[in-house]
Parts: C-alpha cells; sequence; structure tokens
C-alpha cells in the first residue's frame, strides 16, 4: 500500500489538479493523506472532498506537516508529494513495481508545467539527468521511501525550510540505494521561476548548494511564492 503525503499551505489554486490526477490512478492500493499547515485560503474545503484524510494545522511548517503525515500513515511504503505537482495516471502502479525494497528513497523524472519556455525545459534535462545518473540525489516534486526507513531516520528535520529534501534523502542513504523514476513524470508548478526569474533562481539554489557546505542551513528563510 501507498500512502501519499501532501502537505499544503495556500495552496487552493492547485491542490484540485494534483488530487484529481490521483482520483485517475489505475492502481487500487493507495490513501491521500492531505496536511493543511498554516492556510488562510480555501486549501482544506478543497482537499476534504478528494482525499482520504485532511489534517489541518495552524502553522506553517513543512517538516511538520510531512513528518505528521507519515505517522499517520497506512502504508509501507511512502510518497511526499508537493501539492502544486501532478502525477501521470499509471505512476503509482510503477512505483509499485519498481520501487523495489533495495532501494531506499527515490524520485519521479520531472517536468515543467510549462514547457513552451526553452530555459524551463532546460532546468528539467539538466536536473532529470543529475538524478538519473545519481550525480545529485535530490528529487522533483516527489519523494519515495519506505516507512519504516523514515521512522528509523526520525524523518525530515523540523527547522530546516530550504534543501531539507535532500537533507533527508542523504540520512536514507544508509538503508539501501536511490531510484530514479524515468517511465513516469512528476509535473511541477514553475511558478516560482516565472516570479522571481529563472535567472535568479539558478543562482539562489547555487548559492544554497555552496552554503551547505560550509555553515548550517536552519536559519535560513523559504520566500513563499503564491
Amino acid at each position: 500500500m501507498i500512502s501519499v503525503i501532501i502537505p499544503a499551505h495556500n495552496e487552493e489554486d492547485y491542490i484540485g489538479m494534483t488530487l484529481d490526477a490521483l482520483s485517475r490512478q489505475n492502481y487500487p492500493y493507495f490513501e491521500v493523506i492531505v496536511v493543511a499547515n498554516g492556510c488562510h485560503d480555501r486549501t482544506a474545503q478543497i482537499a476534504l472532498k478528494a482525499c482520504d484524510r485532511l489534517v489541518v494545522l495552524s502553522d506553517k511548517n513543512l517538516g511538520v506537516a510531512r513528518n505528521l503525515g507519515a505517522k499517520l500513515a497506512r502504508g509501507e511504503l511512502l510518497m511526499f508529494l508537493d501539492a502544486d505537482t501532478v502525477l501521470e495516471p499509471g505512476a503509482l502502479e510503477i512505483v509499485a513495481h519498481k520501487f523495489t525494497h533495495e532501494y531506499a528513497t527515490g524520485t519521479f523524472k520531472g517536468r515543467p508545467d510549462n514547457c513552451e519556455r526553452w530555459s524551463f525545459r532546460v532546468i528539467y534535462a539538466v536536473k532529470n539527468f543529475i538524478h538519473r545518473w545519481a550525480l545529485h540525489r535530490g528529487s522533483s516534486g516527489v519523494i519515495l521511501c519506505w516507512k519504516r526507513d523514515f521512522l528509523a531516520a526520525r524523518g525530515f528535520d523540523e527547522a530546516l525550510q530550504v534543501r531539507e529534501n535532500s537533507e533527508l534523502i542523504r540520512r536514507l542513504g544508509i538503508f539501501g540505494k536511490y531510484r530514479y523514476i524515468g517511465e513516469t513524470a512528476a509535473t511541477t508548478s514553475m511558478r516560482r521561476y516565472q516570479t522571481a526569474g529563472t535567472g535568479r533562481m539558478i543562482f539562489y539554489w547555487f548559492k544554497l548548494w555552496l552554503q551547505s557546505l560550509f555553515s548550517d542551513l536552519r536559519n535560513k528563510e523559504y520566500e513563499t511564492v503564491r
């Protein structure tokens, strides 16, 4: 059984599409848990009708939302899915067959929701290449792991707001290999790049990577873009 955990902060414009895509999955053994954290919009109301379990938290904290979702999950396999990320219809069935117990963590091939901009296509071509060959064990809107390993690793670092995915994946590496699933894709919103600009965001991520090598990122804030 797969537990799909979706943390959502003011995602009324995207959560409906994300949940609708899950309703069209052809794999029957899964549940959807939405953790609405610090929302001031209609995210919870939209999610209530389209998920198996809705949890509402008063404060915004991505790590807390994900960890709580994992504790409530009934499935042995966890999928952390961003609220603005849409899966293809056969995605969960592919996961069930491809993500075996030799793997501890993994992600999907990524795809931008706006493929008309060449810069977005280039960004994801590079990102997918890096993930495919495990040059960097990261995520593209999806993180896969086994619940027992997640709990043993004590989940996400709740004090981290940036590079928290890479930090978790690094710790999970002691339990098995990293799996890039290229047979299906996760389509993710490019709103952050559209708002801030592609060049600025590339520089931002590069700067964070350098800072992560020499300093503690727990004091870094991640700007919310809605």
